[in-house]
């Protein structure tokens, strides 16, 4: 066995599990860029992943990965950046494990991240919420989950991650109904129900049974739904949803338009910047600023209406000459 598979192993349960105590959603993307490295680079050099040295993993071959996740596998600036953080922190603890690699270890943390391209988030306007609500055939047992799922989902902004790993236990329907969460950096957060939701889980709490460690979204057969499991029902019902509200088709619905589309909810109605973010339990209030108002056409329209137009009048381009109005005209 190879220097870099105790390293790896050390670096998993030393660093990250002891010291850093990092969350499991980071435990698992960490373990799948690994995953990932460890085969491509198998593939490249013809040996078995634990006889792979950090000769096996230079610069070079950290740069092919790279290239190989947005090329072949179609991942996003994003997702190349989030793989390469990995590596880096990886290395990093390398470096002082085997100082006589240092720079070999070196030339890999020195790669670049990518600049990435800053989008307008999508979201859903009240008429495309209502149609992805509706899109649940709820004479079935699984149709009433998924409309519970995509209420909960649109009210409170949880993310994805945060309502698979959601039970019944942290969900309070009495007086000052609320659900409660642990999202990312290990921070605790308490999200209001509306009198509509509260309804709804009420309802689907009788049905399946309330028992504090039960998920409150399962699968048929008692499981807890995976968050690719999510997206693949938000799809569905999506591609449901078109059929009765086209404004959909131009839209790419995934669980996260979810929790986008409570955050516009909460800015149109009036609610302050700083309880949007503690509410979607954003880090920095500068996030939510970023993110939502620039995204809101209606918020720059009313300041457009505030200002005072500069009275010009509009100028109109006549060529001098009839040669040069045929050809302008061309």
């Amino acid at each position: 066995m190879s220097a870099i598979a105790p390293t790896v192993q050390g670096f998993f349960t030393e660093r990250l599990i002891n010291q850093k105590r990092v969350s499991q959603h980071t435990l698992a993307a960490y373990r799948d860029t690994f995953r990932l490295l460890f085969v491509f680079a198998a593939e490249r050099s013809g040996k078995a992943p634990c006889d792979l040295d950090f000769e096996d993993l230079d610069a070079g071959v950290i740069g092919a990965f790279l290239d190989h996740l947005e090329r072949e596998r179609g991942n996003s600036a994003r997702t190349r950046n989030s793989r390469l953080a990995a590596i880096h922190s990886m290395y990093r603890y390398a470096a002082f494990q085997h100082p006589e690699h240092a720079e070999l270890l070196g030339r890999v943390m020195a790669i670049p991240t990518k600049r990435t391209d800053r989008y307008e988030v999508c979201f859903l306007e009240p008429d495309e919420t209502k149609a992805l609500l509706a899109a649940p055939e709820r004479t079935r047992w699984v149709g009433r989950r998924d409309h519970a799922l995509l209420l909960v989902g649109v009210q409170t902004g949880l993310r994805v991650s945060e309502l698979t790993a959601a039970n019944w236990g942290d969900v309070h329907l009495g007086r000052g109904p609320h659900i409660r969460c642990i999202g990312k950096g290990r921070k605790q957060r308490a999200t209001p129900l509306t009198a509509e939701t509260v309804a709804v889980l009420r309802v689907w709490g009788e049905e399946v049974g309330v028992e504090e460690q039960t998920p409150l979204f399962s699968t048929s057969r008692g499981g807890r739904l995976s968050t690719d499991a999510v997206a693949l029902l938000v799809a569905k019902h999506a591609a449901t949803a078109r059929q009765h509200c086209l404004s959909l088709g131009e839209k790419t619905v995934t669980p996260h338009v979810l929790r986008h589309t409570c955050a516009m909810n909460l800015l149109r109605a009036g609610v302050e910047v700083a309880v949007i973010a503690l509410w979607l339990g954003h880090e920095d209030i500068e996030t939510t600023v970023r993110i939502y108002l620039h995204a809101d056409m209606s918020i720059k329209e009313r300041a457009l209406a505030r200002t005072t137009p500069p009275g010009t009048d509009p100028g109109r381009y006549r060529p001098s000459d009839r040669l040069l109005a045929f050809l302008e005209a061309l």
